[in-house]
């Protein structure tokens, strides 16, 4: 039971279609949990985020399976956005203890680490941010850092944060939803699927 859960997991963007036609609209509620969950809990860097976001566009691009792509981009860029934001707390708030720890008499951190990571992230963070999004793992630890290091929310974090998830979700989507466009790509899913 659990290779196979393992397997749904590592493997969703080929399950997509088949969730599509038993789930209907609530993939989108499906969706927006895994796009949540890989940005916003450290511990679940491993979901796919890019392939999910392209398949889901190219599905897009037939009618036939009713999603909409702006209605899957508004609803991931909020996963995206809330997730990180989740994962930027968690790191600020949680990061610091964990960082406290000590084994034998010594920290499992030094303080210097600590204070590079703020210094990197006051001045690459914005662009760290932006970036990180389009590299899978890098873009769930990558908040997560950013509230370790006591990255600035209001002025950096965040609009950067919301600048990223909005090009991230949407160019993937979008250029899913253009390769389904196709015709050789409609005729094999509508082969496959239907």
């Amino acid at each position: 039971m659990l290779h196979q859960f393992l397997d749904f997991i590592l493997h969703i963007n080929e399950h997509l279609a088949t969730m599509v036609q038993e789930y209907g609209v609530a993939v989108y509620g499906i969706l927006f949990l895994i796009i949540f969950v890989e940005t916003g809990l450290v511990v679940m860097p491993f979901l796919p985020g890019d392939s999910l976001l392209f398949a889901a566009g190219a599905l897009c691009a037939n009618e036939e399976n009713g999603l909409n792509l702006f209605l899957l981009i508004g609803l991931l860029t909020i996963a995206a956005i809330l997730g990180d934001n989740t994962n930027y707390f968690i790191g600020k708030y949680f990061g610091l203890k964990a960082t406290e720890l000590k084994i034998g008499g010594r920290r499992l951190v030094k303080q210097k680490y600590i204070d590079d990571t703020h210094a990197f992230f006051e001045k690459h963070g914005t662009k760290a941010i932006i970036m990180a999004r389009f590299v899978p793992i890098v873009r769930t630890f990558t908040p997560f850092v950013a509230g370790l290091g006591q990255m600035s929310y209001r002025t950096k974090f965040l609009p950067y944060d919301i600048a990223g998830g909005i090009l991230w979700i949407s160019s993937m989507s979008v250029s899913g939803y253009l390769f389904g466009q196709i015709e050789w790509v409609k005729d094999i899913s509508k082969r496959w699927f239907y």
